[in-house]
């Protein structure tokens, strides 16, 4: 029932919103939005709703599925925002084509008495966003409608299964790789750790070399080690700061900026089938003169949404090769200054550490230097 309550909530913020725009304009009639007078069927048949039964014979309970009151957020974050310059007439998930002026948001003094060209003016900035509003309003309720039936196993929906599982499989990848990034940056932490003991170390036993004449060379000679395992310690600490960097560029811009294309996709699928599955009941109705007019406005609708989708679902086809090929390009590199740093580390092969950072363009900055400006990097 959490759905259908919060589908509630949708379309009654949705009617507050039409009043206040309306009335900050000095409309004090407002037309009713085809869409809210449907309210009380919905919540009458998720009433309704089919409960199944286990194998025992129980009454089994819905699970609650916490990606459905998400999808619902969604869906209302592509609200217009009236209180702009212009206003962005697309609908869930739509883009910025269509912007309409509508001045700088402040209106005109009305005068009672006579009707001048402010009265006009305000009549027409309010009829503009009463348009745009119920025109959101109405694409926000069939996009609802459309998944809670999904969600409730009544609606069908578009799939293209093999596109479906490469975003599948790029979700689970990025989950993969912020472990790997995850395990990186403490690695990190941890060898800055051991670097700062045994520089102290080392320095300890220096101090004591000086002041212990009978212990001098013992000392003396593990001093020196503590301080070449440092030096070799800043090299790897080196080559892994750079591999963790890399990783969290693949992880944190690229994938995210191929998800985000794909949130795009799956927002205008959503659009697709409501408009589908809109057209198709009216496609069942009587066809008089009106109802003509009706289908094919809808058949009309339902292409632009469909030549949407086809587009996005190309974009997403074409970004999804870019970054497999992208991801092995980027990974072959770093996983090779990983294996050969950190095994040059542990022999103790400090000539064959220096050439790994000389191989990859690593430069490390001497201890206590200061980042370099932005001028000094180009």
């Amino acid at each position: 029932m959490a759905g259908e309550i919060f589908l509630f909530g949708v379309l009654a913020s949705f009617q507050n919103c039409l009043c206040w725009a309306l009335q900050g304009a000095g409309v004090e009639t407002l037309t009713p939005v085809p869409s809210l007078a449907m309210t009380d069927g919905i919540l009458g048949k998720a009433a309704t709703m089919e409960i199944p039964i286990h194998g025992n014979g129980e009454a089994g309970q819905l699970p609650e599925d916490d990606g459905l009151e998400q999808d619902l957020q969604q869906v209302m974050v592509s609200g217009p925002n009236l209180n702009e310059t212009s206003i962005v007439s697309g609908g869930y998930g739509g883009s910025g084509d269509g912007l309409i002026p509508t001045g700088s948001g402040r209106h005109p003094s009305h005068n009672t008495n006579s009707a001048g060209p402010g009265d006009e003016v305000a009549r027409g900035i309010a009829g503009e966003k009463f348009d745009i509003v119920k025109k959101w309003g109405i694409n926000t309720y069939k996009c609802t409608k459309q998944l809670l039936s999904e969600r409730f196993g009544r609606g069908s929906r578009t799939v293209d299964l093999e596109l479906e599982l490469q975003i599948e499989l790029l979700r689970e990848t990025k989950r993969k790789y912020e472990s790997v990034l995850q395990l990186g940056r403490a690695l990190t932490a941890h060898l800055y750790s051991l670097l700062q003991t045994q520089h102290a170390l080392g320095d300890a036993f220096a101090d004591l070399s000086q002041k212990s004449p009978e212990l001098q060379e013992e000392f003396g000679y593990n001093a020196e080690t503590q301080k070449l395992l440092c030096k070799n310690g800043e090299t790897l600490l080196g080559a892994v700061n750079f591999f963790v960097s890399s990783i969290n560029t693949l992880v944190t811009k690229t994938m995210e900026d191929t998800l985000m294309t794909v949130k795009q996709y799956e927002a205008a699928r959503l659009e697709y089938d409501a408009y589908r599955t809109d057209l198709e009941e009216l496609s069942l109705g009587p066809r008089d003169a009106g109802m003509r007019g009706r289908l094919e406005s809808a058949q009309a609708t339902f292409q632009a949404h469909r030549d949407k989708y086809e587009k996005l679902r190309g974009d997403v086809a074409i970004k999804l090769k870019f970054l497999e090929e992208n991801k092995i390009k980027v990974m072959h590199k770093q996983l090779l200054l990983f294996h050969n740093a950190v095994s040059a580390y542990f022999a103790g092969n400090q000539k064959q550490l220096e050439q790994t950072l000389q191989q990859f363009n690593i430069k490390l900055r001497p201890p206590g230097a200061e980042k370099p400006s932005w001028l000094e990097e180009q």
